[in-house]
């Protein structure tokens, strides 16, 4: 059996608005089950043009994406969603928690969505998954009344709960303070070295890449190393 989480083949990308301009060139990788890759490179230069792909949302591109084995390309929207929703958690910059719902709804939802699980076991996936970031303790807690660096592990919690390939970030530490930066990396570091999560995160910072275990470095459209 395959090793390849994900694979991005001659993947090419141009925007049409008003003209035409090619945003990402012929971008070829690989990443192996539990994987800690960072995409970094200067804004700009197409690293969250490229996650937006690789996570399915954008299927105007050419060239090909593999996730888990299954090619992407062609696919019809309702299939690439569940696709998304099984294979794929996200942690985002900004960590979208509702405030109207407590810690542990708000970890609970994609699983609720996915629809495979009770809700009673998704309580207890959800559950799980806050004692493994060491704060189950906040729960019960309306999601705003927890500090910055909790929400974000909550959001870590929330893209972990059905028990995705791959865990895909977008500047997931660009708010934090560095404290509650150094925290979200060991969670990452845990979550790879400890659990074989595959981890692909874009971030402009460097001490946080190159403490990674590879680095894509990207400029104008290209991998440059």
């Amino acid at each position: 059996m395959s090793n390849i989480t994900l694979e991005a083949k001659n993947i090419t990308k141009y925007f049409h608005d008003p003209t035409t301009v090619k945003v990402l060139m012929d971008i070829n990788f690989s990443v192996n089950k539990g994987d800690f890759v960072a995409i970094t490179g200067k804004s700009g230069c197409g690293k969250s043009t490229l996650l937006y792909i690789l996570s399915t949302m954008d299927t105007d591109y050419e060239g090909e994406l593999w996730i888990d084995g299954e090619s992407m390309v062609k696919r019809k929207e309702p299939d690439l969603a569940r696709v998304r929703n099984e294979k794929i958690g996200f942690v985002f910059q900004f960590h979208y928690l509702l405030d109207e719902f407590t810690v542990l709804e708000n970890v609970m939802m994609p699983g609720l969505k996915l629809g495979k699980y009770s809700a009673e076991e998704v309580e207890n996936r959800a559950m799980e998954k806050l004692k493994m970031l060491g704060i189950e303790n906040l729960a019960l807690k309306p999601s705003n009344q927890i500090s910055g660096g909790e929400k974000q592990r909550v959001a870590i919690a929330r893209a972990l709960i059905n028990n995705p390939q791959i865990i895909m970030g977008d500047e997931p530490t660009g708010n934090l303070d560095q404290k509650n930066s150094q925290i979200v990396f060991e969670v990452f570091k845990q979550l790879a070295e400890e659990f074989k999560q595959t981890l692909l995160i874009v971030t402009h910072d460097q001490s946080f890449a190159n403490r990674t275990h590879r680095i894509i470095n990207m400029e104008d459209g290209k991998i440059i190393a």
